[in-house]
């Protein structure tokens, strides 16, 4: 799945979840700032992308997560594929 693809699934998961415009999620976009999202919203995302994934997101690498695109980087890493230029966020 290209870096693209994992923003669109993302783009989907926030507004479906969250309510958020699509066009507000960027892999600029900061999660807890610019998305608003808050502590159970993350919650709810974690359990999304382990559903998606198949696999287990620790606590720690997503107390790393700041931007959509440490996301994308997480979701990639989970699918044993990583973006050209990505920085793993775990």
């Amino acid at each position: 799945m290209s870096e693209e693809e994992i923003l669109a699934q993302l783009r989907s998961i926030f507004v479906e979840l969250f309510e958020v415009e699509a066009e507000r999620v960027t892999a600029e976009a900061t999660v807890f700032e610019d998305l608003d999202l808050d502590s159970i919203d993350a919650i709810d995302l974690v359990a999304r992308l382990q559903q998606l994934t198949s696999k287990r997101i620790d606590e720690a690498t997503m107390r790393r997560v700041r931007t959509v695109g440490d996301l994308i980087a997480v979701f990639s890493a989970h699918l044993g594929e990583q973006p050209p230029g990505a920085s793993a966020a775990g």
